[in-house]
């Protein structure tokens, strides 16, 4: 049990992963939180910003630009991999029951923000932890064009990749102290991305709920 606990403290703390895993585990892990219906636990933007911190000093001996176009290229692929997943077992999701690792909840409400966003969903979806997860999922159950899936799915992880990573090497460089001070990061980034899905979730129930009244009346 201890054992288990201690692999979920490093999966889910930035810092201990890429220190502990490396830049491989690093990939692991983000293909898996843009691929995999579960891989919703996993803390990508505090991830990608922790990345680029480390990379300006020596606790992450990675060349930025390795570092951009890898995890830019397992980015693209995990959202293809959600994609036909969502096309060959999407309606199976919907009737699935919620557990550990998915909970039905989500899929709706990433179902609501697809469907009043479209492709551009895939792309500040990007920003949002769980709908970055299950977008590509609902694009591929919903049937979207995949070509023109793939051109959002590529701008998506562009703009994701090379924004969050920059930053914190940037950072890393101007304010190498910040090195210490990784989980105050995380915990910022954390709240901010959980503020903004919080607010979209309950912006969708209040507009599906004012829908019904007037169906009603």
């Amino acid at each position: 049990m201890d054992s288990i606990k201690e692999l979920f403290t490093i999966l889910l703390d930035s810092e201990k992963l890429i220190a502990y895993g490396g830049l491989s585990l690093l990939l692991i892990i983000i293909f898996s939180e843009t691929g995999l219906f579960f891989g919703f636990i996993f803390p990508g933007d505090a991830l990608l910003l922790t990345s680029g911190l480390l990379c300006s000093t020596e606790n992450f001996d990675v060349n930025i630009y390795v570092l951009l176009i890898a995890v830019t290229a397992v980015a693209i692929l995990g959202n293809i991999t959600g994609y036909a997943t969502g096309k060959y077992f999407g309606k199976r999701l919907f009737t699935k029951k919620d557990s550990f690792f998915f909970k039905k909840k989500h899929l709706e409400v990433t179902r609501n923000y697809f469907q009043k966003y479209g492709g551009v969903a895939l792309i500040v979806g990007r920003f949002m932890p769980i709908v970055r997860t299950f977008a590509p999922i609902m694009a591929g159950a919903t049937e979207f064009k995949f070509f023109k899936f793939n051109f959002y799915n590529v701008l998506g992880a562009i703009i994701w990749v090379w924004s969050l990573i920059p930053i914190g090497y940037f950072l890393g460089k101007q304010f190498p102290l910040l090195i210490h001070e990784v989980e105050y990061i995380f915990l910022f980034v954390a709240i901010v991305t959980s503020v903004i899905f919080i607010l979209g979730y309950l912006k969708q129930k209040r507009k599906a709920k004012t829908e019904e009244n007037r169906n009603i009346n």
